[in-house]
């Protein structure tokens, strides 16, 4: 090699040129480059051009797999060799090949010189891991100086067991910079034929497989010329294990490799010689020049070797020339080692390794750390000075430990993790839990927990900054990344190794006290702790880093450096560093730090932070942070000598080009440590803690890797039972992770095959193991694993040959382990592209996540309903949709039901009752397909909307079974309501008939008695007066015997009715004494003792006082809301039906549900209820009546009558009031009832859409805002009406809207104005129509066109209206007129008609009468979309918020203290101030009527009420609404319920009104706020509350 300089940079650049690698060059390639996901992550590519080459090599090498070296040529290079003449003897002189191929000496030094300081030195540990000689000392840096890579070396970490230490099975284990250990350099002269790479390789291979260690000439690449790599020196490690076969040395030793003869690299051989126990010098002779340079060497006689290669037939005067050279040196005999030709590779090398074992002995040893000296006396550079600043800041910090325990320099230096930051978790559990057993009420005992929860905080937000801490912060600057890299990197060798020197030393203590005879427990014990706790690393100043955030230190000096910290987190994220999610030492995650850290991630990459997150869960020390760093590249640690707790995560890039295609920006890994551990069995929590460590990570991870490791088949199916209870929680709320299932250390190309048994054995395991946990989960329709996951048998399961060839620490890498792992990882990257989904959490939405499990693991709850945000939206945005199909399936069924009772009032009155029950047959039949079809629209909508994937909805899929029963009730509600609307339609066409027959019959009398006096008097000349007298005397004796319509016994219909209602029921006698309703209420209902029904022997006296009230409420809420069910219906213009009376029954059926009484008071209840109905129906039957007498009907047509006889005995022009008297009497009624029949659809659309849209939108909703409006009114008797009579309350506000709504800008007259608008106009056009024939002529302009022209009318507007045909046939009686005048008088008549109309609305004022009057109650229909079932929480009394009334569970989404539900104290007649949601959650009992007096758990409360759900408040302010109000009216609240005031915790009394306001909000996902500290909405009993 030229030692021109210039020629020197000109060959290296040639170089890097053709590698594609000028670019990087010097040190800008960077490892965060390399760990980017790209498309090469899934589909390794072959190197087809050189300049791939290096990406291939480091691809492989970051995979650890072995064949890394052999990516020194393009691929396809050799394709011709098979078409070629091979006894062409200029193939084998040409040199055409060298521009596709590279020696990989040359690839590895181009890569080191191109790689940025934390590159090299991670490929030096990958390099090391493969069992590859690494770099010692670097050409071509610094204008050709060599350089010492101290720095890149300084990461290699290495165990080892020297046979001193063999009986004691202990072993050393040191940063192989550090060890002090024989060091061995090998050279060559320029003359030698002998491979030292390959003896070498054969030494350390002696005893075991040959291993490469050393690249030499007969590898693939080995034999291409090299170009740059010559002054290279690479350095590995013999490291014993302990036995004395196979180890060929029996301490660790470092072998030296000089690439190139020294002649060429006399700077790196001089500094070798110096630093080395021996040197060994390989040649066949010995020339001038190399002859002086060995001769100038000092000391030569103990640490110089020449190994000689001699050949058969070598010249004399090569063997004179190391003769000449071996006397010059004074070498004995033992430092010349001859080759003989007749001795092959593995007998010299036996022979030389003998030589080394006998010269290591009393030689003195050297560590690579201590040879940066030297390096630059001989003129070296040296890789690390470049971070001495950084390097004596660690220094500092690390020198500032001293022999001080670890345990006791954290209490000084790292304060805020020590026992009070381990205390406040506990805390935080033991107020979710409550399972201390404790005196004191839970409330009481939850604020104590609160209040030393709050010291703890202020006591460390006192905290002062520590001289350590602060040293740290300020070595991090924020814009030098490279300075914080370097700081941090020592941080971590110096703490690392100060952690290996401590736990050295307690192992070393433990092992001698567990081998003496009597063994001392409590010692073992305290070495035991001593072991956990003693750990110190980088992770713990992070962590420390981070509680100073979270507590917030806010001292002016050091806010903004404490303000800073989130983002320069987010930096170090984004450098690569992991961050702590969860803090195993204290099980707790510091929400705040987290939460700020990855907002600012989400914000420094432009919120483009959609997450893909992959966890490995397995048994400790089973390869799965091994398995994570060889499928990323990454390096969590694999074998740190300390036991670490808790979980961290990394961030991952994806490159641009896969994106699109994995769906995300981001992979996140999370390590955590193994689960089953044996040094933290011994810890009390230790199962719990792995528990809630699975389901944490599980619950985060879009895929689940578990790590099946065979050996350990006890601890595995631990695993495996923690695992199947994370996925079935997970399923339970729409998460359904990837699983695989990883076998390690299984090889073999039959293996897949071969393990067919032992998978299908997995999987009957795991079908066993699911049941169970369903079980316990109660999810009992969950049978077998594939039930939980898409799990299948050959997909989700990859055997992982073992990592090692061997016995490590010596054994080579297996590259069928790197193969397996990037297959495994190919798929499992495919599969994620396959699975693509819109649906992808972002970082908001993961800490969402994050939040969420971690109170559910802290709650030990895992039924997370709705108390997760993201959950919550999901569910309340459905809830949206779903109220807007059901109220539009109900608007066109309503529509739809209006015309069939049209069609059957239009109906001809002379055809038989049969015909018009055989049209209502057909409508129910139309009805039913109709009803159907809505059913499969809405189905349809709902499966298309679960369908999305951008909503979440697979957060909310276990609620689709509540929504499709919706579906099913809303089917069966429709039915029900439109067939008694028909059935009534039917009755009120054949009342009506009779009534029509009856008036038909005397209009024809009248009209034939007054042509009769019209005929008597034609010829008679009389005046006005004299004419109405004479048609006065006709009409007195004509309508003298007109007979009225008969009065139905509505009371006997109704009694009737409830004897029917009671039928299968032994009550009819008492029913048979009734003989008229109406004697039943005389008086308000008043409940008696025989009424009440006492729970249980036993009850004290005021116990059974308060029953006697509370049942006595219950029935005047029951009789209340009944009364406004029968005012509702007899206020309509219809008649009575006995569908009215069934259905009243059945909602008092439904009131009665769930309360405790005597059957005699349900008797009396219903026959008081019966009794009120039966007086209004009454009223309501004859307010018909007087409307359909015949004999009122005729008196209304008499002034009419009266016109036409005189118009037509004056023979005057009466087309405009006839067509003025039929619109009067004909067309307005009926354009009223249209208006009336569409106005209340009309409202709920305009409430809807008005100020109170929201609030109608869901119960989620209404909800909030009905509780914030009583927060504001601060009225006690609204909080009481609420609480106690909800349903009335409900009812009154929605009614107040309503008027609010329809008052505001006279929205109720444009309603009004706006159908009839419609009407008119369609009556308008019917008209124009109606003038013409079926051939579009005009009618003839003649008498008898005129019925035709209404004929035509009634038929366009049959849909839309019902004429009255005895009206019709009274206005038009003897008209005179033809059809054409009478058509222009008609359309003047509508248009008059309108205005009259428009101005009446305007003038109306009377909101409540017109909209109580109306056929559809809008406030019926805005009450059903918000009311939900009815049902109350057993204990609180709070009303379900779930829609409908077929959900599975009941719930709410904030629950109240139970004395405000009339809950009260046994002994001491207080009510009690207890949430159910803390009760539940505690060890505390109750006694009710349902336990049947028997003291019960709080906690099996699903035993007692199965269809409650009652998780716990996720924080304390959701519930700080009642608890202010219980606090504010307290005394209030004792006398309405006749008990003594409730002892509130002290901590209620400083709830403000603003904080009630902020928890309300939060319990109602009300605007939240941050994502990992919102608090959104989770989702009878006898009405005497449970005792204490």
């Amino acid at each position: 090699m030229s030692t021109n300089t210039g020629e020197e940079h000109a060959v290296l650049f040639t170089m890097l040129s053709k590698l594609g690698l000028e670019q990087f060059y010097p040190n800008k390639l960077t490892l965060r480059s390399l760990l980017e996901i790209n498309k090469n992550s899934i589909n390794e590519e072959a190197a087809l051009s050189v300049q791939k080459i290096p990406w291939c090599f480091l691809r492989k090498l970051f995979k650890i797999n072995a064949e890394c070296r052999g990516c020194t040529q393009v691929s396809n290079s050799d394709d011709n060799e098979e078409s070629s003449d091979p006894f062409d003897l200029d193939l084998y002189t040409a040199d055409e090949s060298a521009d596709n191929e590279v020696n990989p000496l040359d690839l590895i030094t181009a890569l080191f010189l191109c790689a940025d300081s934390f590159l090299q030195q991670e490929m030096a540990l990958k390099m090391s891991i493969c069992q590859f000689s690494v770099p010692l000392l670097m050409p071509h840096v610094n204008n050709s100086q060599s350089t010492l890579m101290l720095w890149a070396l300084r990461d290699i970490v290495k165990e080892w067991c020297p046979h001193s230490l063999s009986e004691s099975r202990d072993f050393v284990e040191n940063n192989i910079v550090q060890a002090k250990i024989p060091f061995y350099s090998f050279v060559r002269l320029k003359n030698c034929t002998l491979s030292k790479s390959q003896i070498l390789n054969q030494v350390l291979s002696l005893g075991q497989q040959n291993h490469n260690i050393f690249i030499h000439r007969d590898m693939k690449g080995g034999a291409i010329e090299r170009h740059i790599a010559n002054g290279l020196a690479e350095v590995c490690w013999y490291l014993p294990r302990g036995r004395e076969h196979p180890d060929v040395f029996p301490d660790p030793i470092a072998f030296a490799n000089l690439r190139g003869n020294i002649s060429e690299s006399l700077a790196q051989f001089t500094f070798l010689f110096h630093v080395s126990t021996a040197t060994f010098v390989f040649l066949d002779k010995i020339e001038k020049e190399e002859h002086e340079i060995l001769t100038s060497l000092q000391d030569v006689k103990s640490k110089l070797f020449l190994v000689v290669n001699r050949k058969d037939g070598s010249a004399k005067e090569d063997m004179e020339s190391v003769r000449k050279t071996v006397k010059e040196l004074d070498l004995p005999n033992s430092s010349v080692k001859m080759k003989d030709p007749r001795v092959n590779v593995v007998g010299f090398s036996e022979k030389l390794s003998a030589a080394i074992n006998k010269i290591t002995v009393g030689k003195p040893t050297m560590d690579i750390e201590n040879m940066l000296d030297k390096a630059i006396d001989f003129g070296l550079s040296v890789d690390e000075c470049t971070s001495d600043d950084q390097k004596k800041a660690s220094e500092k910090i690390v020198k500032g430990i001293g022999v001080q325990k670890i345990p006791d320099y954290k209490n000084k230096q790292l304060p805020l993790q020590g026992a009070d930051w381990k205390r406040l978790s506990q805390l935080e559990k033991e107020e979710c839990r409550l399972k201390r057993p404790d005196t004191r009420a839970p409330e009481e005992y939850k604020s104590q927990l609160l209040e030393e929860k709050q010291q703890i905080k202020e006591k460390l937000g006192k905290q002062k900054l520590s001289d350590d801490m602060k040293t740290f912060i300020n070595q991090l600057p924020k814009n030098d990344s490279k300075s914080r890299d370097f700081f941090l990197k020592w941080m971590k060798l110096k703490l690392d190794a100060h952690s290996r020197d401590q736990l050295s030393s307690l192992r070393h203590q433990w092992t001698e006290q567990s081998n003496k005879e009597n063994k001392d427990v409590e010692e073992i014990a305290k070495l035991d702790r001593e072991l956990l706790e003693s750990s110190l690393g980088l992770e713990h100043y992070l962590r420390e880093m981070g509680l100073i955030y979270e507590f917030s230190l806010q001292s002016q000096n050091c806010a903004d450096e404490i303000r800073r910290l989130p983002g320069l987190a987010a930096e170090l994220l984004l450098d690569g560093y992991p961050l702590e999610l969860l803090d195993g030492d204290a099980s707790n995650i510091p929400e705040k730090w987290v939460t700020d850290v990855l907002m600012e991630l989400h914000i420094k990459v432009g919120e483009k932070s959609r997450l893909l997150v992959l966890t490995v869960l397995g048994v400790q020390s089973t390869g799965k942070s091994t398995l994570l760093n060889t499928m990323f590249g990454v390096q969590f640690p694999v074998s740190s000598g300390r036991c670490t707790r808790g979980a961290y995560m990394l961030f991952l890039r994806v490159s641009d080009d896969m994106q699109h295609q994995l769906n995300c920006d981001f992979i996140v890994l999370i390590d955590t440590e193994g689960l089953k551990s044996p040094h933290l069995a011994q810890l009390e929590d230790s199962y719990e803690h792995d528990n809630q460590l699975a389901t944490f990570v599980i619950g985060l991870s879009d895929v689940t890797i578990i790590n099946v490791a065979s050996e350990n088949s006890t601890e595995m199916k631990d695993v495996l039972q923690i695992a199947i209870h994370a996925f079935l929680r997970m399923k339970q709320i729409g998460k359904k992770p990837i699983c695989h299932f990883v076998h390690q250390n299984v090889a073999g190309v039959s293996a897949h095959a071969r393990t067919l048994t032992e998978r299908q054995l997995l999987l009957d395991q795991l079908n066993e193991m699911t049941k169970i946990a369903a079980e316990m989960e109660k999810q009992p329709s969950i049978k077998r694993f594939t039930d939980v996951l898409d799990y299948d048998i050959k997909e989700n399961n990859w055997n992982i040959p073992g990592l090692w060839h061997g016995t490590p620490p010596m054994a080579p890498v297996n590259t069928g382990y790197s193969e397996a792992v990037a297959g495994f990882k190919k798929n499992l990257l495919e599969t994620v592209k396959k699975v693509k989904t819109d649906d992808v959490s972002r970082i908001p939405e993961f800490l969402e996540w994050v939040r969420s499990l971690w109170k559910a693991v802290k709650y030990e709850n895992f039924i997370f309903s709705f108390r997760n945000t993201l959950v919550a939206h999901a569910y309340d945005n459905l809830c949206k949709k779903f109220n807007q199909w059901e109220w539009k399936f109900k608007k066109d069924l309503i529509f739809w039901q209006d015309g069939a009772k049209l069609q059957i009032l239009n109906s001809d009155n002379k055809t038989h009752v049969n015909t018009w029950k055989t049209m209502v047959a057909s409508k129910k039949t139309q009805l039913i397909a109709k009803i159907e079809g809505g059913r499969k629209e809405m189905d349809e909508k709902l499966d298309e909307y679960y369908k999305r994937k951008d909503i979440h909805v697979n957060l909310i899929e276990k609620y689709k079974i509540d929504f499709i029963n919706r579906i099913r009730g809303l089917k069966e509600e429709f039915q029900h309501s439109v067939n008694n609307a028909l059935d009534c339609a039917l009755e009120e066409k054949k009342s009506s008939k009779e009534a029509q027959d009856i008036q038909s019959k005397h209009r024809e009398m009248i009209e034939k008695e007054v042509m009769k006096l019209l005929s008597d008097r034609e010829h008679r000349t009389l005046s006005d007066e004299q004419l109405k007298r004479d048609f006065q005397q006709m009409w007195t004796k004509v309508t003298a015997n007109v007979s009225g319509l008969k009065e139905l016994n509505i009371s006997e219909k109704v009694l009737k009715q409830l004897r029917i209602h009671f039928s299968n029921r032994n009550f009819n006698e008492e029913l048979q004494n009734i003989t008229d309703l109406k004697d039943i209420v005389k008086g308000p209902f008043e409940v008696k003792s025989e009424h009440v029904k006492v729970g249980w022997k036993g009850l004290a006296v005021w116990q059974k006082e308060a029953l006697h009230k509370d049942l006595q409420s219950f029935a005047d809420t029951a009789i209340e809301s009944c009364k406004l069910f029968v005012l509702g219906k007899a206020k309509t213009d219809t008649d009575y039906h006995d569908t009215f009376t069934k259905d009243l029954l059945e909602k008092v059926d439904d009131s009665l549900k769930g309360n405790l009484f005597q059957p005699k008071f349900e008797i009396d209840l219903k026959l008081h209820i019966c009794g009120i109905a039966s007086r209004e129906f009454l009223q309501m039957h004859r307010h018909l009546l007087s409307r359909r007498d015949p004999r009122i009907q005729l008196d209304n047509y008499k002034p009419q009558y009266l016109l036409d006889f005189i118009d037509l005995y004056k023979k005057k022009d009466h087309c405009q009031r006839k067509a003025n008297a039929f619109v009067r009497l004909c067309i307005k009624p009926a354009v009223e009832e249209y208006i009336s029949r569409h106005l209340g659809t009309n409202i709920v659309d305009e409430v809807l859409a008005g100020r109170h849209s929201a609030e109608y939108s869901s119960r989620n909703i209404f909800q909030y805002n009905i509780q914030e409006e009583l927060l504001q009114k601060e009225d006690f008797q609204s909080f009481v009406k609420f609480i106690c009579k909800y349903e009335m309350y409900v009812k009154d506000l929605i009614f107040q809207h309503i008027l609010q709504e329809m008052s505001e800008d006279k929205a109720l007259c444009k309603l009004k104005s706006q159908n009839l608008q419609v009407i008119v106009k369609k009556m308008t056009d019917a008209t124009e129509r109606a003038s013409k024939g079926w051939d579009g002529v005009l009618l003839p302009d003649n008498n008898e066109s005129i019925t035709k022209l209404i004929k035509n009318m009634r038929r366009h507007l049959t849909k839309d209206i019902s004429i009255s045909e005895e009206a019709e046939k009274t206005t038009l009686f003897q008209i005179q007129s033809t059809c054409h005048p009478f058509k222009e008088s008609l359309v003047k008549s509508l248009s008059e008609m309108n205005e009259q109309l428009q101005e009446e609305f305007s003038k109306s004022e009377d909101i409540t009468e017109t909209v109580n009057k109306l056929p559809t109650k809008p406030q019926d229909e805005l009450f059903n979309r918000v009311f939900g079932c009815g049902h109350q929480c057993p204990f609180c009394k709070v009303p379900c918020e779930a829609g409908g009334k077929r959900h599975i569970k009941h719930h709410a989404a904030v629950h109240r203290p139970q004395g405000l539900g009339k809950g009260r104290n046994h002994n001491t007649q207080k009510l009690v101030e207890t949430l159910c949601t803390t009760a539940v959650h505690s060890e505390a009992k109750f006694q009710c009527a349902d336990t049947n007096g028997e003291w019960y758990p709080y906690k099996m409360y699903t035993f007692i009420y199965p269809d409650w759900l009652i998780p716990p408040d996720y924080t304390r302010e959701a519930s700080d609404y009642w608890k202010y109000v219980l606090v504010k009216y307290n005394q209030r609240f004792a006398q309405e319920y006749n008990a003594k005031p409730a002892d509130v915790p002290v901590a209620w009394r400083k709830i403000t009104k603003e904080q009630a306001l902020k928890g309300l909000k939060e319990a109602f996902n009300i605007n939240p706020p941050s994502p990992l500290r919102s608090n959104p909405h989770v989702p009878r009993l006898v009405t005497l509350g449970p005792f204490w």
